[in-house]
């Protein structure tokens, strides 16, 4: 169930960055105060929901850069032109590939996704 939600958040907030940064060019995305502030909130709930996915579960999507998600968690709220650049490739790149994986791991991992409820009391010692 853990990975369920998490995943979830993942790809609406991926989806909600998408939408925010549509046809936007890299100039008016870094001077829209607003636009650029939501996307950056959107992509600390991403990268905070991918940080708490378990390691057994990041080794299942290996295509999905984990790495790249680590280093943008780094760059976040850092103020200087790295975290321009970061938030930029997050929208260009880091976003529409993670999104694209989670949608061909669905289909070819779907008991990765799958709701499964905790297991009783009883059923857990079993």
């Amino acid at each position: 169930m853990f990975n369920v939600s998490l995943l979830s958040i993942i790809e609406n907030a991926g989806v909600a960055v998408l939408t925010l940064t549509e046809g936007l060019e890299k100039d008016e995305f870094l001077f829209s105060c607003l636009t650029r502030a939501e996307t950056t909130r959107q992509l600390k709930i991403m990268s905070d929901s991918i940080a708490n996915l378990p390691p057994s579960t990041q080794v299942l999507l290996e295509e999905i850069d984990w790495k790249g998600w680590q280093s943008l968690t780094r760059r976040i709220g850092s103020g200087d032109s790295a975290e321009e650049e970061a938030l930029w490739f997050a929208v260009r790149s880091l976003v529409p590939a993670t999104l694209m994986w989670l949608r061909v791991y669905r289909k070819n991992q779907p008991e990765v996704f799958a709701y499964r409820p905790a297991p009783t009391a009883g059923e857990a010692g079993a």
